[in-house]
């Protein structure tokens, strides 16, 4: 049992936003579990969503309907590990889809949480012994919008 579960503070999009990223990431995705506000509870409607569990790629979440008081901000987000450039790319298009392109691989999806969309071999670069190669990815990463791997290599 994971130890730690991010809870994701939502107004009113908590299962819709699970059911769409269970829908990009597959695999070891899925709704585990949706809970309901009950008569008199504070925050909700008797009958409408409190909470959904659900995992993505293995790590669970919780989507809480919180209300409009917390939204998001890019003071946190999450991060994807991308094997190879198809994946920064599928995952890029997904997610930022309605949402908001960012820079450095950063995206907002559209319910607003933000997303690094990122190559797993961005720190190897980003680590080069040559510290003028390391330098150079790193300005090249700076200029980008979604992560290009051959240019970051080639910097």
């Amino acid at each position: 049992m994971q130890k730690i579960t991010p809870c994701l503070w939502y107004d009113g999009q908590a299962k819709e936003a699970a059911e769409h990223y269970v829908a990009i990431f597959g695999g070891d995705s899925r709704i585990r579990d949706i809970t309901y506000y009950g008569e008199g509870a504070p925050g909700g409607a008797a009958g409408s969503v409190l909470t959904v569990d659900f995992r993505l790629a293995g790590q669970d979440y919780i989507g809480l309907n919180g209300g409009p008081q917390f939204p998001f901000t890019e003071a946190i987000s999450l991060s994807v590990d991308c094997a190879d450039q198809a994946e920064v790319d599928r995952f890029w298009a997904a997610l930022s889809e309605g949402g908001e392109e960012g820079r450095c691989g950063w995206l907002k999806d559209k319910f607003g949480v933000s997303w690094q969309i990122v190559p797993n071999e961005l720190p190897r670069l980003l680590a080069d012994p040559d510290p003028a190669k390391a330098d150079r990815t790193m300005k090249a990463m700076l200029g980008m919008g979604k992560l290009d791997i051959q240019a970051l290599r080639d910097a």
